[in-house]
């Protein structure tokens, strides 16, 4: 039965234009029938003049039926962790085609496209810049934000250079700059991608996004789905 639900799931999977990392699983080695089979032939064979004690036949049950106990515990949790992970694969649809923003300073330039982002600022702040430099880092444009408050101010590059020209499609490098009581600091920025596909982990490591363009970046790192 369970070959088949595992089945089930790797379909709902391609279905849904996800990928997921098979882990291995190990038989249990050693069940109840052999654990009593051990102790039926443990007692026959032993000595007779040093016979085991009933203290010491209770202790060996006590501690098989603790690690049976473990055992059905970790079948448990085996289970609602694939539960999870169905419910996982559910959520990560919806997110496929759409786009996301994520803490990352390398953005993807379409032919004809542009490259959005968010710059945070901790403070209000002047001179706010968004300098976009190529893979030798190379300054291709400076964005010019002024003076903006406390929070979040989203900004647009549309693949053009300082001279107007339009650049070749590609990876670009996008950092931000501003001055805060005449001191230069650094906002974060967050860039703007589409979700490609999610690939699914094995239990415990979670999803991952992979963005067009950019490659894989874990789920838990997206600040905003638009």
């Amino acid at each position: 039965m369970s070959s088949v639900n595992a089945a089930s799931n790797e379909q709902i999977y391609q279905t849904l234009g996800l990928s997921r990392e098979l882990e291995q699983k190990k038989d249990n080695q050693l069940g109840m029938e052999d654990f009593l089979e051990l102790m039926v032939t443990e007692l026959t064979h032993q000595d007779p003049f040093k016979p085991m004690e009933n203290s010491e036949l209770a202790t060996q049950i006590s501690q098989f039926a603790a690690v049976s106990g473990i055992d059905e515990l970790n079948n448990s949790f085996s289970g609602f962790s694939d539960s999870m992970i169905s419910d996982q694969a559910l959520q990560a649809a919806n997110i496929v085609g759409r786009d996301v923003l994520v803490p990352v300073n390398t953005g993807n330039l379409e032919a004809g496209g542009s490259i959005k982002g968010v710059v945070g600022i901790t403070e209000p702040a002047s001179h706010v810049t968004v300098r976009i430099s190529d893979a030798s880092g190379e300054l291709i444009k400076e964005i010019q934000l002024g003076t903006q408050p406390k929070g979040e101010v989203n900004f647009t590059w549309d693949g053009l250079d300082e001279s107007g020209e339009a650049v070749e499609p590609g990876q670009y490098q996008v950092e931000a700059q501003a001055k805060v009581d005449g001191e230069n600091m650094t906002p974060y920025t967050l860039l703007e991608a589409r979700v490609s596909s999610v690939s699914i982990g094995a239990a415990g490591q979670g999803l991952t996004v992979n963005l067009a363009g950019l490659g894989p970046v874990s789920f838990s790192s997206v600040a905003e789905i638009r």
